[in-house]
């Protein structure tokens, strides 16, 4: 109803339509924050639009794992969240992305993804990203496995979510940790349909 005092409307709306390529990039507190480093690094290189959300965990293992601070991390983004904002775009399902990396993955951010529980920003936007169709990959992290962890990412898999632990390829022959990180990378960033050269592909140069 015209006039009614619960509809508000304010003049055109510009559409949000990607003037370029954008993705989600999120850090956990599980160990490997090399992965969503070096992930951030390969996709400003690219030009790519990045979205970054870090959680308070992952603050910690960032600066106990790498050489890299918070603000050095932020510096490879586009743009940074903390994982309490809930009031960023990537909130919303209106918000279009190619997808969202989860690299890496802890257990307790799983679980939540796979119960549908939405308690951070991490969590909420791979909930937006499941249910609008579009790519999440999580770079899950433990080991061993047990019963309530394997069917989180079978759920999480039935909802159309890809679980990629980052285990090491050694057919290329690798001869550093920056290698073995690379052949992970290089696979996640094909899942999304991103090109790249990172590391030989099987058949190929070995």
């Amino acid at each position: 109803m015209v006039g009614s005092p619960f509809f508000c409307y304010y003049g055109p709306r510009t559409k949000n339509v990607m003037s370029k390529k954008r993705i989600i990039v999120a850090v956990t507190g599980a160990s490997g924050a090399v992965y969503g480093v070096k992930i951030l690094e390969f996709l400003s290189k690219a030009s790519f639009e990045t979205h970054l959300i870090l959680s308070d965990n992952s603050k910690i293992t960032l600066n106990l794992e790498t050489c890299y601070s918070v603000s050095d991390l932020s510096q490879l983004a586009s743009f940074t969240y903390s994982g309490s904002d809930m009031t960023a775009p990537v909130a919303s399902g209106s918000f279009q992305t190619m997808g969202m990396i989860v690299a890496p993955c802890s257990m307790k951010t799983l679980a939540e993804i796979a119960n549908g529980i939405s308690s951070s920003l991490v969590t909420r936007a791979a909930d937006v990203i499941l249910k609008e169709r579009r790519k999440l990959i999580l770079l899950t992290r433990e080991t061993p496995l047990h019963a309530i962890h394997l069917k989180n990412m079978l759920s999480v898999t039935q909802s159309g979510g890809i679980v990629f632990p980052p285990v090491p390829g050694f057919y290329n022959k690798p001869s550093s940790i920056d290698d073995i990180i690379n052949h992970t990378i290089s696979r996640v960033l094909d899942l999304v349909g991103i090109e790249n050269s990172l590391a030989p592909r099987w058949g190929m140069s070995i």
